[in-house]
């Protein structure tokens, strides 16, 4: 190899390594909110309803389009009025639960960068509730956490991306000059 080609190849390495180093952050850069706690806590064993539902985030969250519902095992709808937001908090109020059994939170929120944010907790009531059930739950969200797909795509473009700018500042490092 010729001096002029070890330059360029030094060069090509160097620069992908800081790509990749600045990529590093690019998790930390597309985090959204995230819950932190819950009342009841997430697979919670508890004998009686509590007045409301609610789940904390690490980030204050905006009021737009927030929606928390509880599903019980029959598959009604259990809380009682429209959510609330408070700063880094949504909750709705509960007016009792029915049968024993696995509860469902469902909840979306939009985190203060404007993503929005879906999951569910789960909780179980060991004994019989009063409460009056509402009507059956529609369309129930899922158990994972829907704002992270669209963040790991964006992560894989920038790889992608980094991957063809690396093998082409390769190959034009590599390549024998014309004499």
């Amino acid at each position: 190899m010729t001096r002029h080609t070890l330059t360029g190849l030094r060069v090509v390495v160097i620069g992908f390594v800081a790509m990749l180093a600045t990529m590093l952050g690019v998790g930390t850069a597309a985090a959204h909110s995230a819950v932190i706690g819950s009342t009841p806590e997430n697979g919670a064993e508890i004998a009686s309803a509590p007045d409301r539902v609610s789940l904390q985030f690490n980030e204050a969250l905006q009021e737009k389009f927030a929606s928390l519902t509880v599903v019980g095992p029959d598959g009604n709808l259990w809380a009682k009025g429209e959510p609330t937001v408070a700063g880094d908090a949504i909750s709705v109020p509960l007016e009792g639960l029915g049968p024993v059994g696995e509860y469902t939170i469902a909840f979306r929120v939009t985190s203060a960068d404007g993503h929005p944010v879906s999951g569910t907790r789960t909780f179980t009531l060991t004994q019989e509730g009063t409460g009056t059930p509402g009507p059956k739950a529609g369309g129930q969200s899922s158990d994972s956490e829907s704002g992270e797909s669209g963040s790991n795509l964006l992560i894989w473009v920038f790889v992608g991306v980094g991957v063809v700018v690396f093998a082409g500042g390769l190959w034009f490092a590599l390549r024998k000059p014309r004499s």
